[in-house]
């Protein structure tokens, strides 16, 4: 097992609130050999591997691996066709100039779930082959990331309860359309997590269709549709390339936790570092 990941949480929350966008900024930008670590570490990257994607005995495409990507991080209008822009309603503007103001108030950094479609810098792995065919009832995407969050969609056919309490990741109901594409329809959403680090809001009317290839061994496409009328003039969609990550890596443990009193937080020392 091997990754070179953000590295070591590094006493208390105020250096990682620095750390991370940069750690974000270097995994954006890096090359093809995929540059990676915001403190001077380096790891080489093999191309991506452009073979066709493989499938499951029934002919479903297969999304297992350990990716990175597949969201916004820092800005969710990255993801738009060129030229679009949100199409943002008076009420979020306005939010979103409050956010600004406060970018540690970003529910993420206090160890609080993404929500869909955010991603992060860590990696996650879908839980799909369950039963030995793609007719598992259940799929799972399991995320590195604040305290290995994990998502669970629906495959077996139900509808979504006409009364939902409102969740960080929403009720998710899937299906397979022609084999190649995974249709992720989610509802009930919490209004509480941010779209990306900018602060572009949402509602508890928010509904996601997302819609997820992998058109070839390394390469998983999200393409997701937003809508929300409280907050945008029409729905639009964004769309997110993933990329797999090297033979042998894994997802690693991950702690985060809401008013941590461990450690520096809470004023101790850390047993592990010599006086």
């Amino acid at each position: 097992m091997r990754r070179l990941g953000f590295g070591i949480w590094v006493l208390g929350f105020g250096i990682f609130s620095i750390a991370l966008p940069l750690y974000v900024h270097a995994q954006e930008g890096r090359g093809s050999l995929g540059t990676i670590g915001a403190l001077g570490q380096e790891v080489k990257r093999p191309p991506v591997r452009n073979e066709p994607a493989p499938r499951l005995p029934d002919g479903t495409v297969s999304l297992d691996g350990l990716w990175v990507g597949g969201g916004p991080v820092g800005d969710i209008a990255q993801g738009l066709p060129k030229g679009e822009k949100l199409p943002l309603l008076p009420a979020a503007v306005k939010l979103m100039e409050n956010r600004a103001q406060r970018e540690t108030d970003d529910p993420h950094l206090w160890c609080m779930p993404m929500g869909v479609p955010r991603s992060t810098p860590y990696p996650f792995r879908w839980v799909q082959d369950i039963t030995g065919s793609a007719a598992s009832s259940h799929l799972f995407i399991i995320h590195e990331g604040n305290i290995h969050s994990y998502r669970q969609i629906f495959m077996d056919g139900r509808k979504h309860p006409a009364e939902l309490d409102p969740t960080w990741f929403g009720h998710s109901i899937g299906r397979w359309e022609n084999k190649d594409t995974l249709v992720i329809d989610t509802v009930g959403f919490n209004d509480k997590f941010w779209f990306d680090r900018k602060g572009t809001p949402h509602s508890e009317q928010l509904h996601t269709i997302e819609r997820w290839t992998r058109p070839t061994m390394g390469t998983l496409v999200n393409t997701v549709t937003i809508e929300d009328p409280m907050y945008y003039s029409k729905p639009f969609t964004v769309s997110f390339t993933a990329r797999l990550q090297a033979p042998g890596d894994e997802i690693m443990e991950y702690i985060c936790q809401e008013n941590n009193q461990y450690g520096q937080a809470g004023g101790h020392d850390n047993p592990f570092f010599g006086k």
